[in-house]
C-alpha cells in the first residue's frame, strides 16, 4: 500500500527533530492523527485547546534546541493557535505548525470552517504557504522546516484534508534538513572602532540579554578586563547572573535600582544580545554601543554610537584581545555597594511573611527558589508573578526560566510547564501562575493528568488581576474591574485527579511547599497571597507618585477606605525606598 501523505509529513517531521505533536484532533486532521499512531518516534499529545499546543511545542524548542511542533484542523483550530504562535515566534522558538484545511475543491467558496491561513498566520511566521499536490508538499515541509530552525521562529504548513489522503510522491530536491549555528564576527575595522572607545573611558557598564547565551566566559572575561557591573533583562538573567561577581541586577519594569543606576551613571553603556524594548529605562546623554546577531535590531531602542553585528562570543572572543585591562575600580565598587543595599531590602521583603489570606509574595516566591533543584525549569506567568521571580528566583548555570517575555500575554505559564515537562522528563518543573492567568486555562489541567507529569503548580491567588490594578494606581485611576472571583483552585485540581492544597496561613507555607515537592506525580498549590502587594519600579518618578495618590484618594472618596489601608499596611515595607 502506498505510503500517504500524513505519512510522509510524520517522517519527515521525526527525521527533523520533532518528538510531539501538540493537537486537538479532528476532521481535517485525522489522517495525519493516523499517521502519528502507526508511528512509533513521534507521539501525539491530545490538548484541551490548541493555544496550549502551540506553548508548549514553544517551550520545547526553547529548552531543547529542536523543532516544536502542534497542529490545528481547519478554521476553529486554526484561530486558537494563534496567540502561542506568536509568542514562539517573537520568542525566537522554531515552531512547525501543521494547518489542516478543508478539502482543496472548496478553497475560496466560503465553505464550513474556510479559513485563509496565509492571511491568518502571515504576521507570526517566517514560512507560511498551503499545499495543494503531493509533488509541492514534500518540498515545502523541506523548506518550512529549515526556516523554522535557521531563522528561529515559527513556519506554517497548510494541509488540506483531502491531499493528506493522497499517496505521496517523490521529488529530486532534498527532504532532510541542515541544523545551522553560524559563528558570526564583526570585521576587524569595526572592533577596532568600539575597542578605541572603551579603551578612552572609563565607567562602563554591560548589559546583557539572551543573546549572551552560550557566552558566560567571554562575558565574565569582558567585565573583569573593564571593572564593568554587569546588567542583564529578565530573559538573559538565568545565562548572565551566575557565578557572576560583577552582576549588579536587572533594570526595566521588574528591575532594580542598582541595575538601573549602573547604566546611567556610566560613560558608555555595552548592550551585549539584547532587543531591550523600554526605551525609557534606557540612558540618552552617554555613549551606547550594541552588538546583536540580527542587525536589524541595531539602534532601534537607543542613540547608539556604534552598532556591530555578530554572535556575542565569536565578538567578545574578538574584541578581547584589542582591549586595555583597567585598574580603577571605583565605579565597579560603587555599583556593586548599590546592589548589595539592594539584595538586603530584597531580603528583608521576604521575611515579612504577611498575614491570613494575606500572605506577601515576596515571602513564597523566596521560599520556592531555596527549595527548587539546581537545574529546575520555572514557567512565569506574565504580571505579578513575572515581578516576584525576576527578583527571587537565582540563576544556578542549570536554571531555566520561561514566559511570556516579549508577546506578554497572560496564561502562559501551565502551558509552557506541560511542554517543558514533557520535553525534560527528568527535571523538576515548577509552573507559577498568577489567578487570572490559571483561569484561562483549567481545562488543560486534565492534559496534565492525563500524561501524568509530574509539576508542581503555585497558584499567586491574589484574586485580583494584581498588574493591571497597579498600572491603573499609577495612571491615578482607581482600579475597576480587576476583582477576580475565583474558584477553590484546590477543588479543581482534585476534580482533574491531581493532588491540591489551600495555603492561607503564612506559617504553612514552607510546610505545604516542602511537602508537594516531595510528592509523585502533579499538584497544585494555591497561596492566597496580599492582594494590594506592590511592585516597586527601579527608579521612582513624581509622576508616578502623583498618580498613585490620585488614585488612593479616589477610593478613599468612592468609600474604599479599608482597601486603602490595606495598601499602606502591606507596603509600609517600601517608605524607605520612595523617600
Amino acid at each position: 500500500m502506498a505510503k500517504k501523505v500524513a505519512n510522509q509529513l510524520v517522517e519527515t517531521l521525526s527525521e527533523a527533530g520533532v518528538k510531539r505533536i501538540y493537537a486537538v484532533t479532528g476532521d481535517s486532521l485525522n489522517e495525519v492523527n493516523e499517521a502519528v499512531r502507526k508511528n512509533e518516534e513521534v507521539q501525539w499529545i491530545h490538548v484541551r485547546h490548541e493555544e496550549t499546543g502551540a506553548y508548549a511545542a514553544g517551550a520545547e524548542a526553547q529548552l531543547t534546541g529542536l523543532p516544536g511542533c502542534c497542529a490545528g484542523s481547519s478554521g476553529p483550530g486554526h484561530v486558537h493557535l494563534i496567540n502561542g504562535l506568536y509568542d514562539a515566534q517573537r520568542s525566537g522558538a522554531p515552531v512547525i505548525a501543521i494547518a489542516s484545511t478543508i478539502p482543496t475543491g472548496e478553497f475560496g467558496t466560503e465553505y464550513f470552517q474556510e479559513t485563509n491561513t496565509i492571511k491568518l498566520f502571515d504576521d507570526c511566521s517566517y514560512y507560511n504557504e498551503v499545499a495543494t499536490t503531493p509533488q509541492q508538499f514534500p518540498r515545502m515541509l523541506q523548506s518550512a522546516i529549515q526556516s523554522a530552525i535557521s531563522r528561529k521562529g515559527v513556519a506554517v504548513v497548510g494541509l488540506p484534508g483531502d491531499l493528506a489522503k493522497q499517496p505521496a510522491a517523490k521529488v529530486e530536491s532534498s527532504t532532510r534538513n541542515y541544523p545551522t549555528e553560524p559563528s558570526v564576527c564583526p570585521a576587524e575595522e569595526d572592533l577596532i572602532r568600539l575597542a578605541d572607545l572603551l579603551n578612552s573611558h572609563q565607567r562602563i557598564t554591560l548589559f546583557c540579554g539572551i543573546g549572551c547565551k552560550g557566552a558566560h566566559e567571554e562575558v565574565i572575561a569582558l567585565s573583569e578586563k573593564l571593572n564593568a557591573p554587569v546588567a542583564y533583562t529578565f530573559k538573559g538573567k538565568m545565562e548572565v547572573q551566575y557565578e557572576n561577581p560583577y552582576e549588579v541586577g536587572m533594570t526595566g519594569l521588574l528591575g532594580m535600582p542598582s541595575g538601573y543606576y549602573s547604566m546611567h551613571e556610566a560613560e558608555v553603556l555595552v548592550m551585549l544580545g539584547t532587543d531591550f524594548p523600554y526605551s525609557a529605562f534606557l540612558p540618552d546623554n552617554i555613549k551606547i554601543a550594541q552588538i546583536d546577531i540580527k542587525a536589524e535590531r541595531l539602534g532601534r531602542r537607543a542613540k547608539v554610537d556604534i552598532g556591530l553585528c555578530g554572535d556575542i562570543k565569536s565578538t567578545l572572543q574578538a574584541l578581547l584581545p584589542m582591549l586595555q585591562t583597567k585598574t580603577d575600580d571605583s565605579f565597579l565598587k560603587k555599583q556593586l555597594n548599590r546592589y548589595e543595599d539592594v539584595k538586603k531590602d530584597l531580603e528583608a521583603y521576604a521575611e515579612d511573611k504577611g498575614e491570613e489570606n494575606r500572605i506577601h509574595p515576596e515571602f513564597v516566591m523566596s521560599e520556592i527558589d531555596k527549595l527548587a533543584a539546581d537545574d529546575a525549569i520555572f514557567t512565569v506567568d506574565t504580571g505579578m508573578t513575572c515581578v516576584w521571580g525576576a527578583r527571587y528566583l537565582q540563576a544556578t548555570g542549570k536554571r531555566h526560566m520561561l514566559g511570556s517575555f516579549n508577546h506578554g500575554s497572560m496564561a502562559n505559564a501551565l502551558p509552557q510547564a506541560i511542554g517543558a515537562s514533557l520535553a525534560c522528563p527528568d527535571r523538576q518543573v515548577i509552573a507559577l501562575c498568577g489567578d487570572g492567568g490559571l483561569s484561562m486555562t483549567l481545562g488543560d489541567l486534565q492534559t496534565v493528568v492525563q500524561y501524568k507529569l509530574p509539576m508542581k503548580i503555585i497558584v499567586f491567588n491574589n484574586r485580583s488581576l494584581g498588574m493591571v490594578k497597579l498600572e491603573m494606581e499609577v495612571d491615578g485611576l482607581p482600579d475597576w474591574q480587576t476583582d477576580m472571583l475565583n474558584p477553590d483552585f484546590k477543588q479543581v485540581a482534585e476534580a482533574m485527579g491531581m493532588t491540591g492544597f489551600n495555603v492561607s496561613n503564612p506559617e504553612e507555607v514552607l510546610t505545604t511547599l516542602y511537602n508537594a515537592f516531595e510528592l509523585d506525580g502533579p499538584v497544585l498549590i494555591n497561596i492566597m497571597t496580599e492582594p494590594n502587594a506592590l511592585a516597586m519600579p527601579p527608579k521612582i518618578e513624581i509622576g508616578q507618585m502623583f498618580g498613585f495618590a490620585q488614585s488612593m484618594m479616589k477610593l478613599l472618596l468612592s468609600g474604599r477606605t479599608e482597601e486603602v489601608i490595606n495598601t499602606i499596611n502591606a507596603n509600609f515595607k517600601h517608605i524607605r525606598e520612595v523617600f
